[in-house]
Order: C-alpha cells, then structure tokens, then sequence
C-alpha cells in the first residue's frame, strides 16, 4: 500500500497509516478521502492527486489498519472482491456501542490537518463504505463539509440526521446492488427536508460508478458526480 505518513489516532491507540498528496503551493483547504472497502489501491491515490492538483492537501487513511493493515484489492479480481466483502464484515462486527472507528479516525485527521498542517478548513468525501463514514461525520464530527459516494447502510442511520449542522452532499446510484430502492426512499425522506443536505441521484447507476478505473466505471455518471463533488467543495471550503 503506498501510504506515506502516519497521523496519531485519538485516546493514544496508535498511528494510522495514511496516502497524502500535497499541492504545488499553499493548500487553500484539506480533503479526507475515505477508501471503499479494497483500501487505500491506485484508485484512491489517484484521487487523491487529482484534489492535491487543484489546491487542496489530501489524505486517504488506511480504514482496516486495526486488523488487516496495508490491505491494497481489486474489485475486478473476484477473489479480492471476497477478501474486501470478508474485511467489510469483520469491521462491521467490530462497531460497538455507537462507536465507529473510521469516525473517530476522520476527527484526529481533521484535527492534525488544522492544528499540524495549518490548514483552516476541512472537507471529506467517501465511497462505498466511505460513503456511509461520510455521512456519520456529518452527524458526529465537526468536519466542515461532507460528501459520500454510494455510501452503504445510510439507511440504517438516519435516526442521527438531526444532528448534521455542516454541508452534506451523497451520491446515491439509482440502481445500487447495495442499497435497496426502499433505502434509497428511506433516505430521501429523511434528508430532503435537511437545509443542510443535497441528495444526487443517478438513475440506472450501479455501486461503484465512480471508481478511477475498472469494470464498475460509467464515465458519464462519474465526470457529473466528480463535478458536483468539486463545486461543492470549492463553495465550502473556501
């Protein structure tokens, strides 16, 4: 896995690995990228070096360092498909009594990015599993700005809803093997009346639409979500 610093976790449990990309000069603001469930792969450090070339000091932590650490998959490779559907469940298992790991290591990047990094403010954007992180970041951090892909089990969620004080933008793909249409209402229903919530919605769109490359790729839904993605932190993380 091509991570290439360490941030402190919080309570003093560790370091978590993580990809930074910085820009050319100053960073105007910091992203937070959170992997899918196949790690920190070339897929998200080349995501990460696209907001690094448009200002912003990004990092992508390693989401399964507490047990599978350096994990680095292929979604179009079926057996580490597996392996990533495998590592999903043992981290799903591993949350307990409201607590979310990813969460809480999202809230000691954002800190170290404003107090270690001098940066001001602090956007993060998440895919599939990310996805959902994004959203409990709306709900439980002070973040500045979120923004999840396809995220997973939202639905299951929505009773912290109340609690999004920050901008929240999701892409939700219309025809996501991963979240049933009643799911995608359920969310609707919840977060359309939110000031603080945009909902996307890309009908026809299966999970992982917006992957860097692969099978999964619809290039037209990807370049519109990667858009509104863009805009949407240029608004508010100026």
């Amino acid at each position: 896995m091509p991570t290439n610093i360490t941030v402190p976790a919080r309570g003093g449990e560790g370091a978590i690995p993580a990809y930074c990309a910085r820009p050319g000069g100053t960073p105007h603001a910091a992203i937070i990228v959170i992997p899918e469930i196949f790690g920190v792969n070339p897929g998200i450090v080349a995501k990460c070096n696209a907001w690094a070339a448009q200002g912003y000091l990004a990092i992508a932590p390693d989401i399964f360092w507490r047990f599978a650490p350096g994990v680095e998959l292929d979604p179009d490779i079926e057996a580490q498909f597996q392996q990533a559907l495998a590592n999903m469940g043992r981290y799903t298992d591993a949350q307990h009594h409201g607590r979310n790991d990813s969460v809480d290591d999202a809230q000691a990047i954002a800190d170290w990015l404003r107090s270690e990094q001098g940066v001001a403010k602090v956007g993060l954007v998440g895919f599939c599993l990310g996805g959902r992180i994004a959203y409990l970041c709306a709900t439980r951090t002070d973040i500045d700005a979120n923004v999840g892909y396809y995220g997973v089990m939202i639905d299951k969620a929505l009773n912290e809803a109340h609690a999004i004080a920050n901008p929240l933008m999701l892409h939700i793909a219309g025809a996501d093997h991963f979240s049933s249409a009643e799911a995608q209402e359920a969310i609707h229903a919840a977060l359309d009346p939110n000031p603080h919530v945009t909902l996307h919605d890309y009908p026809g769109l299966d999970h992982g639409f917006a992957a860097s490359s692969g099978r999964r790729r619809d290039e037209a839904g990807a370049r519109l979500a990667d858009e509104r993605t863009a805009a949407f932190f240029a608004r508010h993380l100026a």
